[in-house]
């Protein structure tokens, strides 16, 4: 009797057959959407910091040969790309190196050889192509403020004042707060750029990944104005922030803070000197009528 009720008993259901194009869709993550082996995930991490130590070294070499100054500090529009790139790829792939991980480690499990190359580059590319975007409208800003502080030294307060008011305002606004939640967890993005089709879906991720970083690091980025470009302490204290805004557990609350800070500044620029070191002609060196 045993036999005859088992053998009886209905077969278990049976999920419906997928669309035909739906697994090919979502296999770059639900492939790598699995635990990282702890060898792999501590070589990936290796290999950011490798490259964001060698992004510092090279930023931290070319601030020193410049100095804090105002404006675009003498550099056409090509070097200060490339200084400005730099400069971002030291102060973002930690803080987005979860993501890139994440994406690269799909990629190599359906691609292998110049091909995983090639789309690895896309992906890169992608990303630091927004970054250029945004350094064309710094290198106006700076070209314009800079300007403005050589004809009307008087003019550097009042810049400043508005530089911080507008960064503190954009932390506390509301595009932020979007772009900071993509930013601290981007895997349902992941899973809609699975979707993109090829042969530029990953450089098509690279340029969304990049717009909403951009989005979430704006505000601060605008700061660099008065603090200055070429600010190394500005730049470690930033990244610092963007580190922690994004993978730390209090990290929106911190980005907060900080937008209330920016605008405690914007309140001193007009009456302090000191919290603009970007917007202050470089003192003539005593030795300059030898």
């Amino acid at each position: 009797m045993r036999h005859l009720r088992l053998s009886s008993s209905a077969p278990p259901p049976t999920a419906a057959p997928a669309a035909p194009g739906a697994a090919s869709r979502a296999a770059p993550v639900a492939r790598g959407s699995g635990v990282v082996p702890v060898r792999e995930l501590v070589v990936a991490w290796v290999v950011v910091g490798v490259v964001a130590g060698l992004a510092w070294v090279l930023t931290v070499g070319q601030a020193r040969d410049m100095g804090v100054e105002p404006g675009t500090m003498g550099l056409a529009l090509p070097l200060f790309l490339v200084l400005w790139v730099t400069m971002m790829a030291a102060m973002m792939l930690p803080s987005m190196a979860p993501v890139a991980i994440t994406w690269v480690r799909a990629i190599g499990r359906r691609a292998s050889g110049w091909t995983r190359t090639a789309r690895t580059a896309g992906f890169v590319g992608g990303y630091l192509l927004v970054w250029t975007a945004f350094g064309l409208l710094a290198y106006g800003a700076l070209a314009l403020t800079g300007a403005l502080v050589t004809d009307h030294p008087d003019a550097g307060r009042w810049i400043g004042a508005g530089a911080f008011a507008l960064a503190g305002l954009y932390q506390l606004g509301p595009l932020k707060n979007v772009c900071l939640r993509h930013c601290r967890d981007p895997m349902s993005h992941l899973m809609h750029y699975a979707g993109f089709r090829p042969p530029a879906r990953d450089l098509r991720v690279g340029l969304h990944h990049g717009a909403y970083c951009v989005g979430c690091c704006a505000g601060l980025m605008v700061v660099l104005v008065p603090l200055g470009v070429m600010n190394l302490a500005a730049m470690a204290a930033l990244a610092l922030v963007i580190f922690v805004e994004k993978l730390g557990p209090r990290g929106p609350l911190l980005g907060r803070l900080v937008g209330v800070a920016f605008l405690v500044l914007a309140v001193l620029a007009p009456f302090q000197s000191w919290v603009l070191p970007g917007l202050q002609e470089p003192m003539p060196s005593p030795m300059g009528g030898m």
